[in-house]
């Protein structure tokens, strides 16, 4: 169970992770559909994640989100390196009703994120509920590079936002879980022989 918070003039966030949980969470934000996004992660993950945040949500939701993601990032990036004996690379596409998001993760232990949502031409702004959609790429952003994982979030195809951006939260949840599954035949997943 790795433990960690992170305290600013804007946020106040504690965290409990265990990567190879069940799917428990807890999960207190203050932005309700952030919260279920986190729940939906990890569900399909398997991780067990209890996350609380008390922000300057009066402001907006964007030191929280960011802030959230930043300190879910260097908790799974103490809980993953040094990378031996897992598969480090997972992919899925899940699919929500008119919704399909792709996500590749390599856990590469180098950040980078290509987040692309031109589906249709449509723009990817707006809410839902209380979560302003442009800080879904914000908070991978934040996740990524302080987890150091390659993740490519690309979006197939869809309409609503909200299936849209579940799909995005499942798809990464899964794809990390199958890029962090133990394999006994692998020691170190790299040919450089460290990760």
């Amino acid at each position: 169970m790795i433990q960690k918070s992170r305290k600013t003039k804007e946020t106040d966030i504690h965290l409990k992770l265990s990567l190879y949980g069940s799917g428990k969470a807890q999960i207190q934000s203050d932005i309700g559909f952030f919260n279920h996004m986190l729940e939906s992660l990890t569900k399909h993950s398997l991780m067990d994640l209890e996350l609380v945040c008390k922000g300057d949500t009066f402001v907006d939701g964007h030191h929280s989100i960011e802030d959230c993601g930043i300190l879910l990032g260097e908790a799974l990036r103490e809980a993953i390196y040094p990378a031996q004996g897992i598969e480090r690379f997972g992919n899925a596409s899940v699919v929500m009703d008119e919704s399909c998001v792709e996500c590749d993760i390599d856990v590469s232990n180098r950040a980078f994120l290509v987040f692309e949502t031109n589906a249709y031409k449509m723009p990817f702004k707006g809410k839902v509920g209380e979560l302003d959609v442009e800080l879904v790429e914000e908070f991978f952003r934040a996740l990524c590079f302080n987890a150091n994982l390659s993740v490519h979030i690309v979006l197939k195809r869809g309409k609503n936002l909200h299936h849209i951006i579940e799909a995005m939260f499942k798809a990464f949840a899964v794809a990390l879980r199958r890029a962090t599954t133990l394999n006994p035949r692998i020691h170190i997943p790299s040919t450089k022989g460290v990760l």
